[in-house]
């Protein structure tokens, strides 16, 4: 989809999803440089989202209590064996590792947070200990392959959309001005 579309869609449904706020800086990013249409398409969504014409959806409106239970759990394993040891660990792959075998527990308010926390203490606890230590004796073992592997980031992405596009209409400005 192109960045007219994107903004006509948004013009339609009043929203600005997280996803169409990320293909927006992709095809910015990818872009050389903007056709004067994509220009005054980013203009028009820059205005649109300032007289709230358009809102742009916040990018989390859950949780999954489960994964905070988890690192939690992961850190403190991991804080025990890097104390003892010289072996360094990853959070991010032991914890990602028992969350793929553990059941999400996601909620929308503050209530429900709690209410998943009390339930997953009482009834998943054990689970979650087992699937963190089986983590952990994986990554232990794991062979040192595909050295050149990627942490997921956000590299590249900078603040929310208003700066994004903002950034972007500031850097097109010249260009666009010139093409008069």
């Amino acid at each position: 989809m192109d960045i007219e579309k994107i903004v006509e869609q948004a013009l339609e449904t009043g929203y600005l999803t997280p996803s169409m706020e990320a293909e927006v800086g992709r095809l910015c990013d990818a872009s050389g440089e903007l056709s004067a249409e994509e220009y005054k398409a980013l203009d028009k969504l820059m205005g649109a989202l300032l007289t709230g014409e358009i809102t742009a959806t916040p990018k989390k409106q859950f949780i999954n209590v489960m994964e905070e239970l988890v690192v939690s759990e992961v850190i403190s394993r991991v804080a025990e064996i890097e104390t003892t040891s010289d072996t360094l660990l990853d959070v991010g792959d032991i914890s990602a590792y028992a969350l793929n075998r553990l059941p999400p527990l996601y909620a929308t308010t503050e209530e429900g947070a709690e209410f998943q926390r009390k339930k997953a203490k009482e009834e998943l606890h054990g689970l979650i200990l087992e699937q963190v230590e089986q983590a952990i004796a994986l990554y232990l073992d794991r062979p040192s392959f595909y050295p050149e592997r990627q942490a997921i980031n956000k590299t590249g992405v900078t603040g929310g959309v208003f700066e994004q596009v903002s950034k972007l209409l500031q850097s097109q400005a010249s260009l666009y001005e010139g093409s008069n």
